[in-house]
């Protein structure tokens, strides 16, 4: 059974930073795309980066390109988004996906495999 739990969300000022954290058990890691999407309230979810481990490749969205690193541990199977110069309109929750067709994708429909979401406020 597929189980991605994410982990690090929290409470930060503007400015600050924050690294979540995604442990997958279940699959396959290295033959998967990771992402980590957000969901604000009222608003849909949007994709914020990808990973993909064969090549290195990685996908930001332009909203956090610059601030925000995905990174993985594949001896952990873990996924980590280090989110640095945080603003208010970061705030939302944040969900890791996996997506087992490998694609770098911002589509969300694309990702076979969604977390619980952990819960990123920045406050101004």
């Amino acid at each position: 059974q597929v189980q991605l739990v994410e982990s690090g969300g929290g409470l930060v000022q503007a400015g600050g930073s924050l690294r979540l954290s995604c442990a997958a058990s279940g699959l396959p890691f290295n033959s998967y795309t990771m992402g980590w999407f957000r969901q604000a309230p009222g608003k849909e979810r949007e994709f914020v980066a990808a990973s993909r481990w064969s090549g290195g490749l990685t996908y930001y969205a332009n909203s956090v390109k610059g601030r925000v690193t995905i990174s993985r541990d594949s001896g952990k199977n873990t996924v980590s988004l280090q989110m640095n110069s945080l603003k208010p309109e970061d705030t939302a929750v944040y969900y890791c996906a996996a997506n087992r067709f490998g694609a770098v994708t911002d589509k969300s429909y694309e990702y076979d495999y969604w977390g619980q979401g952990t819960q990123v406020t920045v406050s101004s």
